[in-house]
This record gives C-alpha cells, structure tokens and sequence, in this order.
C-alpha cells in the first residue's frame, strides 16, 4: 500500500476534508500515470470520471506525450484528451492498447471486478479497457467496496441495450432477481432515456449485494437484446484511490 499526505495548514475544518480528497485524487492519479505508463508506450486508453481528468493532466505533462496517441472512451474524453496536448486516436485506428487508465463506481477487493457506467459510458470503457492487459483504475475512497459490488454503490447495474428491447430486456432481469429496474433518464437537459453516444438506451437494474459478478455478467449478456454490462470483471490489474484523509492507497 502507498500512502502520500498532502500539505493541509491554516485550512478550515470542512475545506480540509473537500480540498483534502481532491488533493488525494489528484496525487492518486499522478501516481498512476508515473508508476505505470510505460516509457515506449504507444496507445494509451482514457476512460472518464472526475479523477481521470488528472490522468489526462499528468499524461499531458509527461515528457515522451508525443510518442503515443489516446483513446478515449467517449465523446466528452476527446475534448478532455485535446485540452491537454495530447494526441487523440479512435480504437479503429489501435486496437491493441498499451495501457489504459479509468475511472469506477464501485471496486471490489480481491479481483478488483468492478461496476462501471455511472456515465453512460460502459460499452467504449469495456472495449478500451478489453483491449489491453494493462487496465489501471484511479477513483477515489467513496469506491470502495467492503466485500461485494452492489454494497455502496446502490443504483444498480447499468446496463446498454438496444431501445426496442427495453421492455423485454426489464421482465428478464426481474426474472434473474433484479429488485429494482429502472430505464435510465436524461433528467432537466433532455426529455425522455439516456442516449448513450451508440445511441442506445442504458437500464439500471439493483440486484443488491453481487457475490458472484462473473456468473451475473454471463446471464445478462445472454440476454437478447442487452449490449453490454457494467460489470468489469477479472479486467483490472491495480486501483488506485484517493482517500478521505487528503492521502492515497493502491490495491492490486
């Protein structure tokens, strides 16, 4: 486990505790990108969340940032990947990724499985982060899992699939025992679903405490219908947290 503590003096108490977890994300990312990107790296991956965002400000500072092109795993990472100097590339032109950085919902210890597209993002993070076998996650401490997925990330599982086949895709996952399913919705800034950038719509079904993601995963890809799952298991080879008291910790 590494730690770093971060300068917090004069700082009043309800600042410390914002500034101090913002801090530790920021050392947390940087420390990512400094003890994994490698040196001849070519194409690297850049999924989304508030932490990767100092994932992008660290690769753009890095000394060889022109040697290797970014993918990013959405339409709002391509701006992100540009706004730092960085070479922007599509996972068209690379399919095989050097090394890959993103965010998490929930991590589980152990295998590190994860729930992932909180963002309406998860088909492109999952084809990023399936196309290499370096996968590094930066989150921070709020992710962690005691045990299970599903524990403190209570939304559910997001789920892409096809627009048509949401009803049919809805009695499924209750059959499978999913507690709540709810069609996600664009809120205040668009009536109606979520459109993800595949223009497909995104289901959040709460199967609670997940003691076996893997066998989970299986079912509801075998689903007619269902894209992709946000269920990212045995994909992550380190996590990297910024954590409440302003320092960081890996788990790997």
């Amino acid at each position: 486990m590494l730690r770093n503590t971060s300068n917090r003096l004069f700082t009043p108490l309800r600042t410390i505790a914002m500034s101090g977890v913002e801090s530790a994300k920021k050392i947390a990312a940087y420390k990512a990108v400094e003890e994994n990107l490698p040196g001849d790296a070519k194409v690297v991956g850049v999924g989304s969340g508030s932490t990767v965002v100092y994932v992008a400000e660290r690769l753009g500072q890095m000394a060889n940032k022109n040697q290797f092109v970014c993918i990013p795993t959405g339409f709002q990472l391509k701006q992100l990947i540009l706004d730092n100097g960085l070479t922007l590339g599509t996972i068209e032109q690379y399919p095989t990724i050097d090394i890959a950085f993103d965010g998490a919902d929930e991590v589980s210890p152990g295998k590190l499985d994860l729930i992932k597209g909180g963002g309406a993002c998860l088909f492109q993070e999952k084809l990023v982060a399936s196309a290499t076998d370096n996968f590094v996650v930066v989150a921070d401490f709020r992710k962690k899992s005691p045990q299970y997925l599903g524990t403190n990330w209570n939304k559910g599982v997001p789920i892409e699939v096809v627009p048509n086949s949401w009803v049919y895709v809805t009695r499924r996952l209750k059959e499978l025992g999913a507690k709540q399913v709810i069609l996600r919705q664009g809120g205040s800034a668009k009536a109606g679903p979520v459109i993800t950038d595949n223009n497909n719509f995104l289901i959040d079904a709460d199967f609670g405490s997940i003691k076996d993601p893997a066998a989970l995963n299986t079912k509801l890809l075998a689903i007619v219908g269902v894209v992709e799952t946000g269920l990212f298991v045995n994909m992550t080879k380190k996590v990297y947290f910024g954590d409440e008291d302003g320092t960081h910790s890996v788990w790997q």
